[in-house]
């Protein structure tokens, strides 16, 4: 399917790896030209080079932490004029309710609701302006269905998810669609450490972990970032335009819920 934005430039963050960089290279694919964001200089290089060399779009890099007002004013800046925008940054650690105080909380909200507002509050007006625009929020299956171990992530995506409906409805008569991406566990460096971590817990393989896991999935494996890219594209696409201020489940069936 011609996804019909080859063409258009997008941010997006975190994307030197895992599911930021599936949806950079699905874009990229499409011939979205990009602006990617990491922390981390020496892998979101390498990933940059690699979209370039495979698809020949324009890449251009920032070295930065969003969750910072110095990056988020570095990826503004490189990311002005946009069509489309992709948020995305790691989760907090996990703990239990009696480990979290009020700093805890307000690192995980600069992070994971703070952040993504910012940006769309700098970068949807352009879009406007030209009265077209895509954005799609990476935040987690835990907004849907709550994970104890997981309550800064809960409480933070969350309180964007709540954002997002409220604002997705005031922009979409400017041909502005938000939506967010709900992600179960895929095959990225996250789901490596709960594996090790539960091999180590339990004292069996990484093998035997990963079994273990895939049992609580109905797909019976992890999803790729191949096909988390490929929806945040469709989400970003031509075709898309009547997605508004949607969440979309990507769990292979893992949550068990009719709505």
């Amino acid at each position: 399917m011609d996804l019909g934005i080859a063409g258009k430039k997008a941010l997006v963050c975190a994307s030197s790896k895992g599911l930021g960089l599936g949806c950079a290279e699905a874009l990229a694919e499409a011939g979205v030209d990009l602006v990617m964001n990491a922390r981390g200089e020496e892998v979101l290089e390498a990933a940059a080079a690699d979209i370039r060399d495979r698809f020949g779009v324009l890449v251009q890099t920032v070295v930065a932490d969003v969750a910072t007002e110095d990056g988020q004013k570095a990826v503004i800046d490189a990311a002005q004029g946009v069509d489309i925008l992709v948020t995305n940054a790691g989760g907090p650690p996990p703990g239990m309710w009696t480990d979290w105080d009020r700093d805890d909380f307000i690192k995980a909200l600069d992070a994971n609701m703070l952040a993504p507002i910012a940006l769309m509050k700098a970068l949807l007006p352009g879009m406007m302006g030209k009265g077209w625009g895509r954005v799609v929020n990476i935040t987690s299956v835990s907004v849907k269905a709550p994970i104890a171990v997981l309550g800064l992530s809960n409480s933070a995506r969350a309180g964007l998810t709540g954002y997002v409906a409220g604002t997705a409805r005031q922009v979409a008569g400017q041909g502005v669609t938000i939506n967010n991406l709900q992600p179960g566990i895929h095959a990225t460096d996250r789901a490596v450490s709960l594996d090790t971590g539960a091999s180590q817990a339990q004292g069996i393989s990484y093998d035997e972990a990963q079994t273990q896991r895939f049992a609580t999935i109905p797909a019976g494996r992890y999803g790729t970032r191949q096909e988390f890219g490929a929806t945040c594209a469709f989400l970003c696409s031509q075709h898309a335009g009547f997605i508004v201020g949607q969440n979309v489940l990507l769990d292979g069936g893992a949550t068990n819920t009719t709505v």
